[in-house]
Formats: C-alpha cells, structure tokens, sequence
C-alpha cells in the first residue's frame, strides 16, 4: 500500500462527485482518519461543457457499447483536470458517473477508469464503490450514510435528525447519533425518496433549452395538478420498504404526466412530487426527527424548500446553518469513503442499501503498479 495510505492517523482525502445531475465535477477535500471528521479542505468544480453534457446523456441506460466508452472518457478527462488542480493529497475517492442502476437486475454501472486516474495524478485511487454491496444482496445507494453520521457527530447533534440530498435522485439518511458507530444496528436507515431535480431539469431542457429551473421561478407561477401528483405517489415504489434506491430515469414517465400542462403548472407538479416522496419517506423514520438538513441542489430552489417547510413537523434547513458545503458534501462522503476502505472499514450496512453483511466496497489503485486490487 502507497505509504501515505498506510500512515496513521488523518488522511488529507480528496473526493469527486458526478451526480445525476450531469452538470459537472465536485471535487473537496477533507482531514479525517474514516471514523471521524478533524477538518474540511478546499473545493473546486469543473462543469461539463455542453457538449460533454451530451455525450454523457447519451450513455445514460446503457450497459457497454460505444456511448457508454465515450461517456467514460469524457468523465475520466474531466476529473482529471478538477483533481489535477489540489496539492499534497493522501488519497482520492473516485465515484465516477452513474449511467444505469439495477440493484435487483443487471447491476450498477459508474464509468470512469480509476486505474488511469492514479498513473495520471500519482496519488491512489479508490473507486467502483457500489459493485460490491450490490453483489452482497445491496441496494448499492445510498453511499453518503456514513458519511452523513459523521457529520452528525462533527456538528454535535444529539436528537436524531435527518440529512435530505436533493440532487437528480432524492434521498435521506435517518441519524440516531446517540450510536458510537454508523454500523450498529438503529444507527441509521437510508433510502431513496424518489426523483427530486432529474425531471424538472428535463422538462425545462426541453421546453426552455435551460438547464435548470433556476430560484424555482418557473414552478413559483404554476399550481401544482393533484391528479398527476396521486397517480405519482400511486406507484409501487413508495410502498416498498427501505432501504431502496432508484435509477436517475425510473420515473421517466412523470414528464408524461405533465406533458399537456403548461409550462408553469408542469414546473410546480414536478417540483410538488419531488417534495411528495420525501413526505411519504419520512414514515420510514423510527423517530421524529429533530431536524431535516437538505444539500444538494435542490437547496438552493425556494419553492420546493417551502414546500417541505409546509408539510413537515420539524425544522428544515440547509446544511449551512450547522457549518456545512450543501454543493460539497457528496464530493467529501467519497473522500470520507475512500479512507474507509484503504483502511478496511465498512462503508454499507443493512440499514443503508438492505446489503445482507458490513461491506467496504470499492477498488483501490495505486500509482506505478498498473493495476487495481480490492481493499
């Protein structure tokens, strides 16, 4: 093992995150020894170009095949460049680009070659985070948990609370921080709430040519239509208990849902049923929790955090109000991860991905070999 790896103590780790959203690359660092969190480093984004963006949507829902070798490139080059910019990094976790998840069928597929990213930059990689909790009977998402329960114990909660990330795909992390450890059985529950920004963007993509609904002020002129919003929460996904986990286009047929509203209406619905399945997911929660705190882009659309504030019984707020980077904090769960797994720890557990046994998923690569083994 690359000898910075092995040195004890905290690790100065550097994460990446290409979410569902397709906009670009996270990349922040953070100081921790994969148990508990001694500090938060630099960050820095490096967005897709258009035309990037368009290579990747391409491969979205394919398995292998020429899309899915071109969308792996365009996410390797582009991490490189984001990670090529920090210096004096210990170790990198790499999660790569989701083009399909199929937990209970095909598998999961993230692109991007690990192996290439070490021998480029000269640090160790780890990567292929989920294949294994997959494999193990998992769900293999949600991965930020345990990173999330850090989290917790970094801002000193003590009633349980709730971490929301609104990102492409919706999903929320139950903490009882009164656990010394992430793994214990109660510590956490985990699952996907459902579609949270993925359709929105779509549909004001192919309506505006706009990537996002920017402030919510498209779905702040409309109602939202409660016909569609039913047939939405009428779908067998929201009665399957947790964990569970979604792939980015699982609800493809909810821009059908709202294709003959106008523009305004459909941007609300939308945003409406992104709330809906968060409020159907909340009766999963053991307890009440105290609080919601919500990353992610979606944060940062008024209307739809209003929304939330409006059906829920406990405070929801951003995750800055307690100190932390809600456009981050995927990037440094991978960077926490990372350090997990070159340590051998777990970083899944029944209560995150329904995984039958602890798993330490992922694949490290360290520079000079020219070749990947598992941690």
């Amino acid at each position: 093992m690359n000898k910075a790896v092995a040195k004890r103590g905290a690790l100065r780790a550097l994460g990446a995150m290409s979410g569902t959203s397709m906009d670009g690359v996270d990349a922040a660092v953070i100081e921790t020894d994969g148990v508990a969190i001694f500090g938060f480093g630099e960050s820095g984004y490096r967005a897709y170009s258009d035309k990037e963006r368009a290579v990747l949507r391409a491969g979205m829902g394919h398995w292998h095949g020429d899309e899915v070798d071109a969308a792996a490139e365009v996410v390797t080059r582009a991490h490189c460049e984001a990670l090529s910019e920090f210096e004096d990094i210990d170790l990198i976790g790499f999660h790569g680009q989701t083009l399909a998840h199929e937990p209970r069928g095909r598998g999961t597929l993230q692109v991007g070659d690990g192996i290439g990213l070490s021998q480029a930059l000269g640090v160790p990689v780890v990567w292929d985070f989920r294949s294994d909790d997959v494999v193990m009977g998992g769900e293999g998402a949600p991965l930020a948990p345990f990173f999330h329960f850090a989290c917790a114990k970094w801002i000193e909660a003590e009633e349980p609370l709730c971490f929301l990330n609104l990102g492409g795909v919706g999903n929320l992390t139950y903490i009882d921080p009164s656990f010394e450890r992430p793994e214990i059985p109660g510590a956490l529950v985990a699952f996907d709430t459902g579609p949270a920004n993925a359709p929105v963007d779509d549909l004001m993509q192919g309506r505006f040519g706009l990537p996002m609904d920017k402030d919510g002020a498209v779905a702040r002129e409309g109602t939202v239509e409660t016909g569609a919003l039913e047939l939405f929460l009428s779908e067998p996904f929201f009665a399957r208990m947790p964990p569970k986990s979604l792939d980015r286009n699982d609800f493809a047929e909810m821009i059908g849902l709202v294709r003959d509203l106008p523009d305004a209406d459909a941007v609300a619905t939308l945003t409406g049923m992104c709330a809906a399945g968060v409020v159907q997911g909340m009766e999963y929660c053991p307890k009440p929790p105290s609080r919601m705190l919500v990353t992610g882009g979606g944060r940062h659309n008024p209307v739809l955090m209003e929304m939330l504030r409006v059906a829920l019984d406990c405070p929801v707020e951003p995750v800055e109000a307690f100190g932390l980077d809600g456009d981050m904090l995927e990037a440094q769960a991978f960077a926490y991860l990372a350090v997990r797994v070159a340590r051998g720890l777990s970083t899944s557990c029944p209560g995150t991905t329904g995984v039958k046994a602890l798993v330490g998923g992922g694949v490290l690569s360290a520079p000079h070999r020219g070749q990947a083994v598992k941690a």
